[in-house]
């Protein structure tokens, strides 16, 4: 792990993808709280250059660190469910015994896929710690109308996007048509309610406020991951404030693609910036060069806009052997405005794994 402080808030590293293993888990200690974030790690992408037995290797050696942080935690926050940000209980039950776990809600602003891992994972933490079947946790969906999402993003709908206008708006239909699809599920099938059991306690963080002593901790509203109507779903953001200190989590905005949340970073203006960038090993794919640019300009606005004392800019990014070719503008800005830009990696004084390997 590595240590860093603003104030009286104490931010222990503790595993990203620069070291070689999907993950951006960390330990945050305030003087009233002790926040567990993101308890999970994955194996690398098939075209990352390691053979599988050392990718499991590292992955191993990720959980067991998450496992050996998890002790010193009262709160565990999971930003959604995909297995970099959450680990099951039955590989690692003893993270969640008597603590106090506050997730993303799994009924609702879920794509379908999360929604059945959220099942899984609280099936699993249900049956392991409390004895009891999941099926004891459902109930009848509440009766909730649920308004579009584009009216949180008016900055991103906003943008011109020239050529790509008539493509654009042929995706933001097909969206549209899937978050209606989506919305149906939420309101059909059955939820699972929040519990406090003997061992382990279960609240929904979407949106949240919680207070500890001088310690704030904010939930963010879902969040798309990645681009508008991103069929990979949403996730929660994370604030811890300490007597005027701050530190900000994205989770995974995958940039941020979108323009209004590079605004409320900036407006939120931490002194810890924990941020994810683009996956620009999936170029071409799953990413294209319009949303590259877009997610390019956003941390570029960031970095003119406020200056943390540090930013850990990292988990996605590292998983691609040209990701600092790529992004290369985020870097000569850093540099011009002299902002403290890192990856875990050269945090520990090391080089990103990716880049090791590339030049061996």
């Amino acid at each position: 792990m590595k240590s860093i402080k603003t104030g009286e808030i104490n931010v222990k590293l503790i595993w990203f993808d620069s070291i070689g293993a999907k993950s951006s888990s960390f330990l945050v200690e305030t003087p009233d709280i002790k926040i567990l974030v993101d308890p999970g790690a994955a194996i690398m992408q098939p075209s990352y250059p390691l053979p599988p037995s050392e990718k499991y290797r590292l992955r191993n050696e990720a959980l067991g660190k998450i496992v050996e942080s998890s002790k010193k935690a009262e709160l565990i926050f999971i930003s959604h469910y995909h297995y970099d940000h959450h680990t099951l209980p039955e590989e690692t039950c003893e993270i969640y015994r008597n603590k106090q776990l506050w997730i993303k809600n799994p009924n609702l602003w879920i794509n379908y896929s999360q929604w059945k891992r959220a099942r899984k994972f609280l099936g699993q933490l249900y049956s392991l710690l409390e004895d009891k079947e999941l099926e004891d946790l459902f109930h009848e969906p509440e009766k909730t109308e649920f308004e579009s999402p584009e009216k949180s993003i008016p900055l991103a709908l906003s943008k011109n996007y020239e050529d790509y206008q008539s493509r654009k708006n042929e995706l933001l239909k097909r969206g549209k048509k899937w978050f209606k699809k989506m919305s149906r599920i939420w309101k059909k099938k059955p939820w699972i309610k929040e519990f406090n059991g003997k061992n382990v306690e279960v609240k929904f963080a979407d949106a949240q406020i919680l207070n500890f002593g001088s310690t704030q901790v904010k939930f963010t509203l879902p969040l798309f991951h990645g681009i508008e109507y991103d069929k990979l779903g949403w996730v929660i953001g994370l604030v811890v404030e300490n007597k005027g200190s701050k530190i900000l989590y994205t989770s995974d905005l995958q940039g941020p693609i979108i323009e209004d949340y590079a605004e409320w970073i900036i407006k939120e203006n931490p002194d810890i910036l924990i941020i994810d960038g683009p996956a620009t090993y999936l170029l071409g794919y799953m990413l294209n060069q319009i949303n590259l640019d877009r997610a390019i300009n956003n941390i570029c606005s960031i970095l003119e806009k406020i200056k943390p004392e540090l930013i850990i800019y990292d988990h996605h990014l590292p998983r691609d052997s040209q990701f600092r070719e790529r992004v290369s503008r985020v870097y000569k800005i850093a540099e011009e405005k002299k902002q403290n830009l890192l990856t875990f990696a050269e945090m520990l004084g090391k080089e990103p794994l990716i880049l090791t390997l590339k030049n061996a």
